[in-house]
């Protein structure tokens, strides 16, 4: 089976889908990539690559075909446009030329935001006669407003037309969260092509981790540490965190540790110093092969989000690596990130938003006994055994991927 992959976020930006492409590949998939030049999250260029021109890698028996783009800078809502349109104009203009004449049984998309990314595989699907599958991470034009804070009708109703266009060139759309089916639906021609398929995780298998993160355990171990680790924006609800740290300063033994980096650093710095925040930590962003050693001695691991309608559909990726850790969680959220944790016994929950019930479940926590702690931890490993296990979610990926070839054959 030969599939091409297109995602504007691809390795060594740390997206889930870097965690997906190797267990394909170990099945015996093809896989060609199609991708941007990395930028996320600090959205400068990394080293090593430069903005424009058009480049070929090779990494872990995988193609990597990297589009000019441009980079999404730092708090700039026009670049961060320019971004995104980039990646899409390269991917229609340069798109086919750079995959060349080589054949694929089926073009498959990972759409985080924004999901008009989608647009070249159209295009690329259709040139090649193939199918198309999509798996949608955030809700469009829905995450428009409520992480992009556009209220424009007219824009969002033109986005949601565009999207209705994406979604019935699919032959297949993925959601990975089951709140996501209904809000999809209303824009598909064809609700029966619609399939959950979760977020996976894969754990490291990488022991190694850097001195830096070495000297943040040291630290992490000397205080009652609740970790927050990935982007640092503003859909992350971080304004909840803040508050929580400014009620829990009367408690010296906790720590509150935000692992990562994003548009929100300079805030976040600005609200640690106006407060004198002495418990909350901004670590900046470590590698993902840090992470296992970090995750390891926190004693708590938080996920939030902002309160919003459309987010309380959504699934954080971070759940699932939390539940693998096998730590207990603390959550700040509404919705299907929340039902999974309370299902699962891993942690406490509170509303978003809610910073004085996220400070109390802290010291609620705190006062359990590490026995207690460490059987949250265990019921929250066992949930994911069951619910996101890595191995049995790429089967189940290729599954689907032979399903619709199948089908479209069929009716070919």
């Amino acid at each position: 089976m030969r599939i091409l992959l297109l995602s504007q976020y691809y390795w060594p930006e740390n997206f889930l889908i870097n965690s997906l492409v190797p267990l394909l590949v170990a099945r015996g998939v093809e896989l060609t990539v199609l991708t941007g030049k990395p930028n996320y999250p600090d959205g400068l260029i990394f080293e090593g690559y430069r903005a424009g021109g058009r480049q070929r890698e090779q990494r872990d028996g995988t193609t990597i075909l990297r589009l000019p783009i441009v980079a999404r800078g730092r708090r700039s809502r026009i670049r961060l446009a320019l971004n995104y349109l980039s990646f899409i104009i390269s991917g229609i203009l340069f798109g086919r030329s750079l995959v060349g004449n080589d054949e694929y049984d089926l073009v498959f998309v990972y759409a985080p935001s924004p999901l008009l990314q989608a647009l070249p595989a159209i295009w690329l699907a259709r040139r090649r006669q193939v199918p198309l599958v999509v798996w949608v991470q955030d809700l469009w034009p829905e995450s428009l407003s409520a992480a992009g804070g556009i209220k424009n009708q007219w824009l969002l109703g033109a986005v949601a037309r565009i999207v209705r266009l994406i979604y019935r060139a699919c032959d297949r759309i993925l959601v990975q969260s089951r709140a996501f089916v209904a809000p999809v639906a209303a824009l598909t021609d064809n609700p029966g092509k619609i399939h959950y398929y979760p977020n996976l995780y894969k754990t490291s298998s990488e022991r190694h981790a850097s001195q830096r993160a070495m000297a943040l355990v040291k630290e992490l171990q000397t205080y009652f540490s609740v970790v927050f680790a990935g982007n640092l924006g503003n859909a992350q609800g971080l304004d909840t965190i803040v508050e929580a740290a400014r009620e829990l300063l009367p408690y010296p033994e906790v720590r509150i540790v935000l692992v990562g980096s994003g548009s929100m650093d300079a805030w976040l710095m600005q609200q640690r110093d106006i407060y004198g925040l002495s418990n909350l930590i901004l670590s900046g962003r470590f590698d993902a092969s840090d992470m296992h050693v970090i995750f390891g001695v926190a004693e708590a691991l938080l996920v939030s989000l902002r309160p919003d309608p459309t987010f309380s559909l959504t699934i954080p990726s971070k759940v699932q690596a939390y539940l693998a850790a096998g730590r207990p969680v603390l959550a700040a959220l509404d919705g299907e990130g929340s039902r999974i944790i309370s299902e699962a016994g891993a942690g406490l929950c509170s509303e978003a938003g809610n910073a004085q019930a996220l400070a109390e479940n802290v010291l609620q926590l705190a006062a359990l006994s590490p026995l207690e702690r460490q059987q949250m931890g265990q019921r929250g490993r066992r949930y994911f055994d069951r619910h996101f296990a890595p191995d049995v979610l790429a089967d189940e990926l290729i599954e689907h991927f032979m399903e619709v070839i199948s089908g479209r054959e069929k009716t070919a």
